[in-house]
Parts: structure tokens; C-alpha cells; sequence
């Protein structure tokens, strides 16, 4: 079963004809048939009573609900990766130490969710070592820590003094 074949399978549904599918595709009439006949011989019968307008068959209408849930879901998805691609992402993570934690990075993080309010940002206070341990294992984005070459002599991470 692939995403195409249940795209398909839905603008039939919706329109209730093979060649009003293929235009909401943007594929041919013979694609959208080959994409249901692949999606029937997959699940071993039948979606469509193929009429002069195309309705579900019990099986068809079984799907129907879980063939909405699986593209809108394949749709986020997608938008979520592209958004990553973009440079967007949901969550910003970051360790610091205490006393960066507590006195610096207020106002900086008041701007921050000022101007990208749709960031989720989550802030954990740690030493210097721990909060390199965390970025290390990809637990956090970002880690402020003291000025150590003992810990921060790396060539995993790229070092910025503040």
C-alpha cells in the first residue's frame, strides 16, 4: 500500500469518478485505475462498485475513515520535515549552567519567544560537563558552559564564546 494509491482511492471517494480523481491528482485516468487495482489486489477485494458513478463497496467504505487518517497524518508529517528542512522546528533545547540559567538567559529567552512564539523552548539548568554530556547525546540543541578546553576541546561539537 502506498500514499499515491490511498490519495487515489480518496478523490474517488470524494468526487465519485476515476477521471475527476485523475484531475485533482493532477494524473492520468488510467494511473488512478492502476493505483486502485494495485490497492484492491493488496487488500483482496474491491473498493469501488464501478458504475457510472463510482461508489464504495463495504470494504471501500471500511477504509475510507482510516485512508483519511493515514494521508492527513502523512501530510503533517511531511510538513514537519520540510519545516526541519527549513530550519523550523517545534522545540528549541538548551542546558546551561545555573548562573547563566538564572540571571543571562531571561530576557534573551523573553525575546526569543517573542519573536518566535510557535517555539517551544524547554531550559535545564546542569554543570558544564553535563550539559556537554546531554548535547553530546543529542538530548539538547544547545549548551552554555564555562570556558574549559579540558571539555570543550571537541571536534563533535562547534564551540562559540559568548
Amino acid at each position: 500500500m502506498r500514499i499515491e494509491q490511498l490519495q487515489a482511492f480518496l478523490a474517488i471517494a470524494e468526487t465519485g469518478s476515476f477521471q475527476a480523481a485523475a484531475r485533482r491528482c493532477g494524473i492520468t485516468q488510467s494511473t488512478v485505475s492502476r493505483q486502485i487495482r494495485g490497492l484492491e489486489d493488496d487488500l483482496g477485494m474491491p473498493l469501488f462498485h464501478r458504475t457510472a458513478q463510482a461508489k464504495l463497496t463495504i470494504g471501500g467504505e471500511r477504509l475510507l475513515p482510516r485512508a483519511r487518517r493515514i494521508c492527513q497524518e502523512w501530510h503533517q508529517a511531511a510538513g514537519e520535515i520540510a519545516d526541519l528542512l527549513e530550519g523550523r522546528q517545534p522545540e528549541l533545547c538548551v542546558a546551561g549552567i545555573q548562573s547563566v540559567c538564572s540571571h543571562f538567559l531571561p530576557p534573551i529567552i523573553t525575546q526569543f519567544c517573542q519573536r518566535y512564539p510557535k517555539v517551544q523552548l524547554r531550559v535545564t539548568a546542569l554543570g558544564s560537563d553535563r550539559s556537554l554530556k546531554v548535547l553530546r547525546d543529542g538530548l539538547v540543541d544547545i549548551a552554555i558552559v564555562m570556558h574549559n578546553p579540558m571539555l570543550t576541546n571537541s571536534q563533535e561539537i562547534a564551540v562559540t564564546p559568548l
